[in-house]
């Protein structure tokens, strides 16, 4: 189970968020890939343009949520917010440490999930670069046809 003071909802929904727009932008790579190496680079765009939206809008919201200084929004200030209310005594400290680390734990998993698309990306576009230049060869590996015996 989750061990969230707050209910669980609270911390995961942000990273849930955040994965899957992300694993949404490593679709897209794949998909754009698989334009380039089938020699259609120049439909290309229908695939790069959502790509690069998405990532802009998701990059940012996600740094948002690491770093935003309203404790309300960003997991850093909540853990600021969190230790000056455990100093002033307002809130228990076992729970204050819950929180602390919940929310330390979600900004690092969101930093990982970002810094790993953002290496799916580049290795990506110099996949494309290097097909589209001619420097590598796109090779499709693509199985042949094979009927199915099933029969409904």
């Amino acid at each position: 189970g989750v061990l969230d003071p707050l209910g669980g909802i609270n911390s995961l929904w942000p990273l849930f968020g955040i994965s899957n727009q992300l694993l949404a932008a490593v679709a897209l790579c794949v998909a754009t890939t698989i334009i380039i190496k089938a020699g259609k680079a120049r439909y290309a765009w229908i695939t790069l343009l959502p790509l690069a939206w998405l990532l802009s809008v998701t990059m940012t919201a996600g740094w948002q949520k690491i770093l935003a200084a309203d404790p309300r929004l960003g997991f850093l200030s909540h853990v600021r917010h969190t230790l000056s209310q455990v100093a002033a005594g307002t809130i228990d400290p076992a729970r204050g440490a819950r929180l602390v680390f919940n929310d330390r734990l979600d900004a690092a998993v969101a930093a990982l999930f970002m810094a790993v698309t953002v290496l799916v990306v580049a290795a990506s576009l110099r996949e494309w670069i290097l097909v589209v230049r001619g420097r590598r060869r796109a090779v499709g590996r693509e199985a042949p046809f094979v009927e199915t015996a099933y029969v409904a």
